[in-house]
């Protein structure tokens, strides 16, 4: 694999995913950010935050497919929530825990939740990029 996850001494275990991501591999892969629509452009899980966070990233991982790659070849994911408050992060963390059991991604890559104020329409509550290498 060209990417190596870890927890350095001295930060702390975060658990949901790793603080460092080391990259050996040579191709690198960027996903767009990928909102909660279903192949047909309908948004999935509305007014839902763990669904749509779910279908985020069930749509990264076919996107990662398409190039070849799949979460393990993950270096860094983004997360932009709208109106982020901290009270959401369990709700957060339920659908990336939903994506990862049926995706079978164990642990994540380092990642970073950003609160928005809109995303590209109303009813899409979160965006989620990759940025992966591959060897």
């Amino acid at each position: 694999m060209a990417i190596t996850l870890i927890d350095p001494p001295g930060l702390p275990e975060i658990g949901a995913y790793r603080q460092v991501s080391v990259a050996t591999g040579s191709k690198l892969v960027f996903v767009a950010g990928q909102v909660s629509w279903d192949a047909d452009g309908t948004t999935v899980g509305e007014g839902d935050l763990a669904a749509q966070v779910e279908r985020c990233y069930l749509n990264v991982a076919t996107a990662l497919a398409a190039a070849g790659a799949t979460f393990r070849d993950a270096a860094k994911l983004t997360a932009y929530v709208v109106d982020w408050t901290p009270d959401k992060l369990p709700v957060f963390l339920s659908g990336v825990a939903r994506a990862a059991d049926r995706l079978g991604i164990t642990p994540l890559p380092p990642a970073s939740l950003i609160g928005v104020a809109a995303l590209d329409v109303p009813d899409h509550l979160v965006e989620v990029e990759v940025t992966a290498v591959l060897d």
